[in-house]
């Protein structure tokens, strides 16, 4: 692995000691704050108000942002901030996928507040020195590296002298400068970005741990809602944080035979099981690239259509051939599930690091649809140039993949042209285009600027300047709330366009996967239904973020006999599993119920502070219609079997004699008044009012009934009134 050559002593800039001290019943019981206008570093204690409100990981971090900033404040604000938190039950060893961090701050994308979780070492490292969460604000002068020295109790802010300025040297180089020796090395986890986080909305944050049988910095990605770009906008590096005195046992817990009862009974599932149910262990979540074409799923063209007959090039098989097998690839210690797949001694073609063998983490799913299928490009080699260069760069490959196709549909529907893309020519499967727009994105030069700052952007860009359709465009453009869709197509699935249009941060599938219980087995055949799937999924995933928790042993793996349950979906016997969880950690009596009123109440007052920063009304709530229905007469002709069916049975049309734009229009009257019947039913359920606000008794029920959050609310109310 070449290094960079500077490595001299830098400069020192804060400095702040601390009393180490063990973790108890999951927490380090306070918080590290940092200002860089003035470099001070201090600590700030844990409430029990504050575990009993908000729990931890993405509770505290929400919580802490909340207090740090108003209504005004934007995200290159020095006031707002950039929190990283862990959560109670991160850290441990004994059950899988316990090592996540959740990052919370004001988004460059979405203008609103946003939050991303990413694996690695950081989070539980960050908590054995001693804090359940990190908040940082104001910017510094000049490029700095963050240090947290949990072996000895201190924290410096210095500034860089690293002449690295990607994600794949700075952890590499960091981990060797903080760690030293083997043990050493072990013990670092850095988070950085790269030079692409510099011009672009649509960066990300890229989390390390040392991969012991590489010998390398290995990493995975906070990828969504423009983080890496808070991250360079405060003028940070990178944060590196030290722990070496690792063992199973430091959570402080209060019954590890509870918790050791729930991680046998996974693992010996996983052992027995992953091989013939998803084999994560060996292709991880690419393992439903084709799963997803047979079903029409798999976006593609920008989600025009959901399949391709050269899928067979970028599918599953394919992966597994090219990830090294048989070696663990957990990103967190005790992690069985060991999804973390790499491509070891990749020959990189372009690019400033061209003739340079590199390890690419992934591809994961969302990346070989979306640098895949869905801008067209079946060559796995340029997938994997794609996705290393994105994460080097520092750049969110669901957003890039997004702002790739949406830019590619616009060319080669005329309404941008070679003269505004500088030369590129822009179509469907030009995997190099696509490479060129990186690279400009990492240089700040070129066409790539303009498509590295997000489909909305674009949106407004192209109609502002080269007279593009802007009615075109907004159906066409896949993004709800600023953010850019995650990788599957909902055209048939009402559930899953809710999942998407009425997520809190933003169209991330992390928040409600509902495609397959509502399009494919047909588990939600009533608005109801709809509405208490939109309730329950989004709640139970987002408990996984307040405790430092990886969602896939939950539903990756299941149990032998989950299909003849109750409700398969809910894969019961994993819940009860983080019951026993979460009741060993803390102490407290846990049920299922216990862990859904966690959720509920951060879930709520995520919301609210999403109201305060200025997103009220239900109009906010919407995708596009490319995310319901056929756009253009080409979608519709390519499934017009489908949709003419439709027309009979659900609007008893004839479609005999009919022109394409005139079945076209019916389909999509009636296709939007059903998006409209569930977004009601929906918010009833969640105890929202039509406007998409949470009531004031469903707060008070909750016990988030906090002055200011009820003041948020009614004003909110008011203004709509």
């Amino acid at each position: 692995m070449t290094q960079p050559e500077n490595l001299t002593a830098p400069a020192l800039l804060g400095e702040f000691s601390y009393e180490l001290r063990p973790v108890e019943r999951g927490y380090a019981n306070r918080t590290l704050y940092i200002n860089l206008n003035d470099n001070v570093i201090t600590e700030k204690p844990v409430s029990q108000q504050m575990k009993d409100l908000f729990t931890g990981g993405r509770g505290f971090a929400l919580k802490l942002l909340w207090d740090a900033v108003t209504p005004t404040t934007r995200w290159d604000d020095p006031q707002n901030e950039l929190v990283i938190a862990n959560g109670p039950i991160c850290g441990i060893t004994a059950y899988p996928g316990s090592g996540k961090s959740t990052i919370v701050t004001l988004s460059p994308l979405t203008e609103n507040v946003i939050d991303s979780n990413v694996g690695g070492y950081f989070a539980p490292f960050l908590k054995f020195s001693g804090f359940d969460a990190l908040e940082i604000q104001g910017k510094a002068t000049n490029d700095v590296i963050i240090f947290i020295d949990g072996d000895s109790g201190k924290v410096t802010i210095e500034r860089d002298s690293l002449e690295a300025v990607d994600a794949h040297l700075i952890g590499n180089a960091l981990t060797e400068r903080f760690g030293g020796n083997e043990k050493g090395k072990r013990g670092i986890s850095v988070l950085s970005a790269g030079q692409g986080a510099e011009h672009t909305r649509i960066a990300m944050i890229n989390s390390t741990w040392y991969d012991v049988r590489r010998k390398e910095a290995r990493f995975k990605q906070a990828g969504r809602g423009g983080t890496g770009r808070v991250l360079r906008d405060k003028k940070i590096k990178a944060i590196v944080v030290k722990f070496t005195d690792m063992g199973g046992d430091l959570n402080g817990v209060a019954d590890m035979p509870l918790i050791r009862k729930a991680g046998q009974r996974i693992n010996k599932e996983i052992t027995d099981l992953d091989d013939v149910q998803n084999q994560m262990r060996k292709v991880g979540t690419a393992n439903i690239v084709d799963v997803m074409d047979h079903f029409d799923l798999l976006p593609t063209h920008n989600f025009r259509y959901g399949s391709h007959p050269d899928v067979s090039k970028i599918d599953s098989k394919v992966w597994k051939e090219y990830f090294t097998q048989g070696v663990p690839d957990g990103c967190w210690l005790g992690c069985t599930m060991s999804c973390s797949h790499g491509v070891d001694h990749f020959l990189l073609k372009t690019g400033p690091y061209a003739g340079t063998c590199v390890i690419v983490d992934g591809p994961e799913y969302e990346n070989a649809a979306g640098l895949g299928s869905n801008i067209g490009n079946f060559d796995p080699q340029k997938v994997l140039e794609l996705n290393f260069y994105c994460d080097t760069y520092g750049i969110d490959t669901i957003s890039v993949a997004n702002c790739i196709a949406f830019a590619m549909e616009c060319y080669e529907a005329g309404q941008i042209t070679s003269e505004h893309t500088g030369g590129l020519e822009l179509k469907f499967g030009n995997g190099a285009a696509a490479l060129d727009l990186i690279h400009q994105m990492a240089k700040g030069e070129g066409f790539g600027v303009i498509v590295g700052q997000g489909v909305r952007y674009m949106k407004d860009y192209f109609a502002r300047e080269f007279g593009a359709d802007p009615v075109f465009m907004h159906d066409i453009g896949m993004e709800i709330k600023g953010m850019e869709i995650s990788e599957y197509m909902t055209k048939e699935s009402l559930a899953q366009q809710g999942g998407y249009g009425l997520a809190t941060k933003g169209p991330q599938h992390d928040e409600a996967w509902l495609i397959f219980m509502d399009q494919v087995h047909n588990l939600l055949p009533t608005f109801k239904d709809k509405a208490e799937a939109l309730h329950y999924f989004p709640m139970w995933r987002t408990w996984f973020s307040l405790h430092g928790l990886c969602k896939l042993p939950w539903n990756d793996i299941s149990p032998a006999n989950n299909k003849q349950t109750k409700e398969p979906a809910k894969v019961e016997e994993h819940v009860e599993n983080y019951t026993w969880i979460h009741q060993g950690v803390t102490g407290i009596p846990t049920t299922t119920d216990t862990l859904l009123r966690q959720s509920e109440r951060v879930y709520n007052f995520q919301k609210v502070f999403a109201i305060r920063m200025g997103r009220v009304g239900r109009q906010h709530d919407y995708p596009p219609y490319r995310a319901m229905g056929p756009v253009t007469v080409e979608e519709y002709e390519s499934r017009k079997e489908r949709y003419d069916e439709q027309l009979k049975r659900l609007l008893e049309i004839d479609p005999t004699g009919m022109t394409t734009e005139q079945k076209m229009t019916e389909l999509r009257k009636y296709r939007l008044a059903q998006y409209e019947l569930m977004m009601d039913a929906v918010y009833e359920r969640r105890g929202w009012d039509s406007n998409s606000i949470p009531t004031l008794e469903k707060l008070h029920n909750l016990g988030m009934d906090l002055p200011e959050v009820l003041e948020v609310v009614e004003k909110a109310r008011t203004s709509i009134a």
